[in-house]
């Protein structure tokens, strides 16, 4: 395990520090460094984000939860400043994810049972790895995300599919252009972001080869039995009411341009008695549409 400040020139804090000013630590996986924020002491709190955001997305959680807590926050590895190895030396599935995730907690000695917040594609990450551990699981906080494969009432997003499968496009408008994570900041948000939170949710993604996760993530979601990571969210699907309702909370941005409501429907129907906070003008990004709102709501379920 390492712990450095960052000093990347190709992944550095310049314009945000303020906004995240957390020490890093890095735990190597198989000759890879993943990069985490671990502050503060008390029950430990994992929050596990999607694509293509990273830890920076939680910092406002951090800073006031590490007050009472031990707030671990991974960056998958091809996100933050984890590194971003090519897709010969590292294989982006959901199966690594959740080995890394793993291997992160077991790798800290954390004690006690965690709490886990979750968002966009980190749901499923968090989730799989909270079915494999019931016992080890205390509250999960679910935001934005999914546990299951696509709801009946929702069809797969036309522009997902063509990152998917149309490698002619997803290529030179994701790894070239940066459509994802860039437009992310004009989609995943409703309110209009400060630059400096617009520069640190994109820092990673600054060049072609640092963009490469942003792609591997889309490319292995699973639609079909063929897919690389079907079984894994079969699995999910299949086990998660295994969950308890009252552990569980709903955080939900309507105005997600993915996950939206029909996935909130999918998770309720499953857990009708769990408590939801749905929030109409807010969107994929909710923690940056409603960062007061979402942290007291988190802070008053997790006590």
């Amino acid at each position: 395990m390492i712990n450095r400040r960052i000093n990347d020139k190709e992944t550095s804090t310049t314009g945000f520090e303020d906004l995240y000013p957390f020490e890093a630590n890095f735990l190597d996986i198989n000759g890879h460094k993943l990069h985490y924020v671990d502050q503060g002491e008390g029950s430990p709190i994992v929050m596990v984000h999607g694509n293509p955001t990273w830890s920076f997305y939680y910092r406002n959680l951090i800073k006031a939860l590490s007050k009472t807590n031990r707030t671990i926050v991974p960056d998958h590895i091809g996100c933050g400043f984890s590194d971003k190895p090519r897709p010969g030396e590292y294989e982006y599935t959901l199966e690594n994810r959740v080995d890394n995730l793993d291997a992160l907690i077991n790798a800290l000695n954390l004690t006690g049972k965690i709490s886990l917040i979750v968002h966009d594609w980190g749901g499923m990450i968090g989730l799989a790895w909270a079915i494999d551990n019931l016992d080890r699981v205390d509250k999960i906080v679910i935001t934005n995300t999914s546990g299951f494969f696509l709801p009946e009432t929702k069809r797969f997003p036309p522009a997902l599919w063509m990152i998917k499968y149309l490698k002619w496009f997803a290529v030179p408008a994701v790894l070239g252009a940066n459509i994802f994570a860039g437009g992310a900041l004009y989609l995943g948000s409703e309110n209009r972001l400060a630059p400096e939170v617009k520069k640190g949710l994109i820092a990673p993604y600054n060049s072609w080869k640092n963009r490469i996760a942003t792609l591997k993530f889309v490319q292995d979601i699973p639609i079909t039995p063929e897919d690389r990571s079907y079984s894994i969210v079969e699995r999910v699907d299949r086990r998660l009411t295994r969950l308890k309702q009252d552990k569980l909370m709903f955080l939900w941005g309507t105005r997600d341009f993915v996950f939206d409501v029909n996935f909130l429907n999918e998770f309720q129907r499953r857990f009708p008695q769990t408590r939801a906070h749905v929030f109409h003008d807010a969107g994929h990004y909710l923690f940056e549409d409603k960062p007061r709102e979402t942290l007291d709501l988190i802070k008053s379920f997790l006590v």
